[in-house]
């Protein structure tokens, strides 16, 4: 029996840069458009690039458009040249159109193609979380099916938190209404945000990153258990918001290493520059 063949798009990121080209995953870009210009998610534009391009960018903002279906159902068709399985991993539905366009892009190779196409309701890190689990059983010689129902088992485990510091990226991609974003910029509002059953909601709102920061940290120290944990900002280099985070995880997690990661393109356009969040896998307990 042929291996399954795993699919995710660019929204999706990896501790390990290397993970995607050592284990032949297949990645469709997202567009990101600044004005008139657009760029391939990770094939014409990296994170570093994104975030150095907004600084001297005048203007509208940066958006993300989905693949299409079309282009989709390329990627479908090149792929069932060595296989007729697929497991399709993708952004959250309620944050974009790429598993929609997945979706469509799928049927045309009904019958031809066992492709199944799954909701992550998550992104980043935590999307990536997810297609390295499916990758190694596809490996392993698992079933459609099987990675299908092996990843909707873990999504429950897997949380999202982190602030921003401009409400005019989120009120652009319609997380918050104008009215709302302008009055939050006058009295510099940090919501601390979640994603919830695959919807980007806001938690709670502070008056300064200190106190956003403190409340990210509280939110980590409540796991007892972690399988992975990552830091997401928006430059290579440690802040000092990050720097303090870190310093706490060695309290709570003595002996462990978390990465910090800098946050894509697509999930850039709904943060903007100097958010932080974190990305938590939590541990299985022993009841489990």
């Amino acid at each position: 029996m042929k291996r399954v063949q795993i699919v995710t798009d660019s929204t999706a990121h990896f501790t390990d840069p290397d993970f995607p080209r050592q284990h032949a995953l297949t990645i469709v870009p997202v567009t990101i458009h600044f004005g008139k210009e657009s760029f391939r998610d990770g094939a014409d534009i990296t994170s570093e690039q994104f975030f150095a391009k907004l600084k001297t960018t005048n203007g509208s903002l940066p958006t993300a458009a989905s693949p299409t279906p079309e282009q989709f159902t390329a990627v479908y068709e090149e792929v069932t040249k060595h296989t007729n399985q697929v497991v399709s991993i993708h952004l959250s539905s309620k944050l974009g159109r790429v598993w929609r366009n997945a979706s469509i892009g799928a049927e045309p190779l009904v019958g031809r193609c066992n492709i199944q196409v799954v909701d992550s309701t998550t992104t980043s890190i935590g999307l990536g979380i997810l297609v390295e689990a499916a990758a190694q059983a596809a490996e392993d010689g698992a079933t459609p099916d099987e990675i299908v129902k092996l990843i909707r088992g873990l999504i429950p485990r897997l949380y999202v938190v982190f602030f921003v510091d401009s409400l005019e990226y989120l009120a652009s991609n319609k997380r918050f209404n104008k009215t709302q974003a302008i009055l939050g910029s006058m009295l510099e509002i940090k919501p601390f945000l979640t994603i919830e059953e695959g919807n980007m909601v806001a938690m709670e709102k502070f008056r300064t990153r200190q106190q956003a920061v403190e409340k990210l940290i509280e939110f980590v120290s409540e796991f007892s258990a972690l399988e992975h944990l990552a830091i997401m900002q928006s430059t290579p280099e440690i802040t000092e918001d990050t720097r303090l985070v870190l310093e706490q995880l060695a309290i709570d997690f003595p002996g462990r290493q978390f990465p910090v990661c800098v946050y894509g393109p697509s999930l850039g356009t709904f943060l903007g520059p100097n958010a932080l969040g974190v990305i938590v896998f939590e541990g299985e307990s022993e009841e489990d």
